[in-house]
């Protein structure tokens, strides 16, 4: 009986050790909690230990020194908890030292914004000056100083006394010279139209020559409209007439600001006081294809795109957004046309929906005869009410897609034919109120050799072509300019 005892407890025990030791590798405080309840069987322990002669390869702590292993376990806890600790402080330090890293360059950003606004600020003051301000500030600024004129895109040349109800959207083309755009802007600005009228110049690609003949030009206007104001000599109406931009009506007046540009922070009472003795006069902004027309939109369905092609894609972007401003809009080419007076007064009466354009008579083989005459509208003059204009320049853009699929020959799209078989299709333009003018529109040969000073800048003259590319056009109208007095002073090519 005892033998047989001892025999079973001997079996037993061995079994439990070798569990005991194959559960401490994943439970380490289990199995010590074990070895505690074990060492109050003394007896018992050590006959398993003496006839237990089988080697325990999974038992690594022998039951014999649970204090040793007591002392081991808490200091790997403790180690365990020391590299938790240091990690999570390591990770707390590099997203401490990643974030203010990361916080000083928009810092840096911000200041340098900061920084360029308050410089910007002084071109757009002298640009917004008021004729009785010094000119020579105006001079002063360059191209790379020009602020925004629309939601952070083109470049605010001259922003006007107040918000005008009419827009000149001027297109230039690939060979248009500055002294070209120099006539036309000078012309412009000594109409009635620039009383009343914002201009928008929309040009094939940015260049810094085209900024200085727009800030020169502006300063010449600047400097008309002071030396006619102060002279109290009557001067013909054929010179610059300085009472189209002083005489306002009262919703004139209330008209409120531009919207080009930032809005000019001033004291309402000095506002008020000045009123009646500030001009009006629109603004002048320029914007590149680029802008307005990203993609390149037209690029997928023709070789290569002319300005006067691609043009027909950035007027849906920019009569858009402005379509609630402007009642009524003219498109005009800055190389074919110059602008004398107030073409926009025979469209204001019309609807919104309304567009006038002109006709244009060419003949095959230089012979204009009955049987070979044909009649084309020219598209380089549009003007009418904004809506029309707008539906009309959607219309026109979606034409020139629809062509270039058609056609085998992409590069065979003219403007001229696309244009004139579009406003002969009155399915297409049905919202549109299209009217056609049969008056043609003069050349400035034709006008040049008037000997009147009266005769050359009349009042029915409007509008001008330049005609004859051999006639010096720029010569023609600075000799008329400068037979008077006060422009002679203000422009230095007299």
């Amino acid at each position: 009986m005892g033998m047989g005892l001892i025999t079973k407890s001997k079996s037993s025990n061995s079994s439990e050790g070798w569990g005991m030791g194959f559960l401490l590798v994943f439970f380490p405080e289990e199995h010590h909690h074990q070895n505690q309840e074990q060492e109050t069987t003394p007896t018992a322990a050590a006959a398993a230990a003496t006839t237990n002669k089988k080697p325990n390869n999974f038992n690594l702590f022998p039951n014999s020194s649970s204090p040793l292993r007591r002392n081991n376990s808490n200091h790997h806890l403790l180690n365990k908890a020391q590299s938790t600790i240091s990690i999570c402080l390591l990770l707390l330090f590099t997203t401490l030292l990643l974030f203010t890293l990361s916080t000083l360059p928009s810092s840096a950003a911000t200041t340098a914004a900061a920084a360029r606004r308050h410089l910007y600020r002084i071109p757009r003051r002298h640009l917004s000056s008021r004729p009785d301000e010094p000119s020579s500030l105006l001079s002063s600024s360059s191209g790379s100083n020009l602020s925004h004129a629309l939601q952070g895109m083109g470049n605010l040349y001259r922003r006007g006394s107040r918000a005008m109800s009419e827009l000149v959207v001027a297109h230039a083309t690939e060979s248009l010279t500055p002294n070209e755009l120099k006539l036309f802007l000078r012309l412009f600005h000594r109409s009635t139209l620039a009383s009343r009228s914002d201009l928008l110049l929309l040009f094939p690609s940015k260049m810094g020559s085209f900024d200085t003949t727009i800030l020169g030009e502006n300063e010449s206007f600047f400097k008309l409209l002071t030396q006619y104001k102060s002279s109290n000599n009557s001067h013909s109406s054929a010179s610059f007439d300085v009472t189209h931009f002083m005489k306002l009506s009262k919703k004139e007046r209330e008209s409120g600001e531009p919207i080009w540009g930032r809005r000019i922070r001033s004291n309402s009472s000095e506002e008020d006081a000045t009123e009646s003795t500030r001009p009006s006069y629109g603004s002048v902004l320029g914007f590149d294809v680029e802008e307005l027309d990203p993609e390149n939109s037209l690029s997928g369905f023709l070789d290569h795109v002319p300005m006067s092609l691609r043009r027909w894609a950035c007027y849906p972007m920019l009569l858009g957004r402005v379509r609630r401003n402007f009642k009524h809009v003219m498109l005009v080419d800055v190389k074919e046309y110059l602008l004398l007076g107030d073409p926009l007064g025979r469209v204001r009466s019309q609807s919104p929906e309304s567009v006038l354009l002109t006709q244009s008579v060419s003949g095959k083989h230089g012979r204009r005869t009955q049987a070979t005459r044909q009649k084309t509208v020219n598209p380089g003059i549009v003007m009418g009410g904004s809506r029309g204009v707008r539906r009309l320049s959607n219309a026109m853009l979606t034409d020139i897609v629809r062509a270039s699929m058609q056609h085998r020959k992409k590069n065979s799209i003219t403007e001229s034919g696309l244009f004139t078989q579009l406003v002969g299709n009155e399915f297409v333009l049905k919202n549109v109120n299209v009217v056609v003018s049969t008056e043609s529109v003069p050349d400035l040969s034709s006008l040049s050799g008037s000997n009147s000073k009266s005769g050359f800048l009349a009042k029915n003259n409007a509008l001008i072509r330049r005609g004859n590319s051999n006639l010096d056009a720029n010569s023609v109208v600075m000799k008329h300019i400068c037979s008077f007095p006060i422009d002679s002073t203000v422009y230095s090519d007299c």
